[in-house]
């Protein structure tokens, strides 16, 4: 139960030939919810990037969802995403496809073929979001929080072991971002997901406090005690 999914230890990030992070240690087990905090230009994204394969890791070690970032090669990326799961402040919906679509886009490209399990696992991440009666709209026709809804269904296609949230509540309404803020907790608790959310909304953070880790000059302070 108390499964480590994400584990780094003594690394440093780049970001091209500049040393953003120094001595970068963070453990994060399964059911965790964890928010990552810092100024713009402090490493949140450089440190997102690295753990879901787009930044390579040079120095030190990583082992995230069971793949060592340090074996990590074009080809074995995709495995990576596969066990994880990605939510992006942007959505990143396909404009052109119905939610069913988008969703099944990803099943596709994530090697799923089997048209009856597509169609199950689809009906059951909108079940899991709240929106099992729109998976005909496009995403033009959707609110902002749907939208994110369906981003984070897209992300648990592949029943992941760990969430990296980037701003998922960046764009939305407090309303709204209350209703984000809850569905991720619940993931994180209910399926055991561990959840990594990136965030500059210190409302958010006090409202619903969770461990924080925050990029700091160069460092990454862990437990962090927010006084605002």
């Amino acid at each position: 139960m108390n499964e480590t999914v994400l584990e780094i230890k003594n690394a440093n990030i780049y970001q091209g030939d500049s040393l953003i992070l120094n001595n970068v240690n963070i453990d994060v087990r399964r059911s965790e919810f964890v928010y990552l905090v810092g100024k713009t230009g402090t490493g949140k994204s450089s440190l997102l990037k690295t753990l879901y394969g787009e930044l390579p890791l040079r120095e030190g070690t990583a082992v995230v969802a069971g793949f060592n970032l340090k074996d990590l090669t074009w080809k074995t990326v995709p495995f990576l995403r596969r066990n994880i799961g990605i939510v992006f402040q942007d959505f990143q919906l396909l404009t052109d496809r119905n939610v069913h679509d988008n969703l099944k886009f990803v099943l596709h490209a994530t090697g799923w073929n089997n048209e009856r399990e597509i169609e199950n696992k689809i009906d059951e991440v909108l079940g899991k979001v709240g929106l099992k009666t729109k998976g005909f709209k496009f995403p033009y026709e959707l609110s902002g929080g749907e939208q994110q809804r369906v981003d984070i269904a897209r992300a648990l296609l592949n029943s992941p072991k760990l969430i990296l949230a980037d701003e998922p509540t960046g764009n939305l309404d407090p309303e709204t971002t209350e209703e984000i803020m809850n569905l991720l907790i619940q993931i994180a608790k209910d399926l055991g997901t561990a959840v990594v959310m990136a965030t500059h909304d210190y409302l958010v953070i006090n409202k619903y406090p969770a461990r924080t880790i925050k990029t700091e000059g160069g460092k990454v302070i862990d437990n962090v005690s927010l006084n605002v």
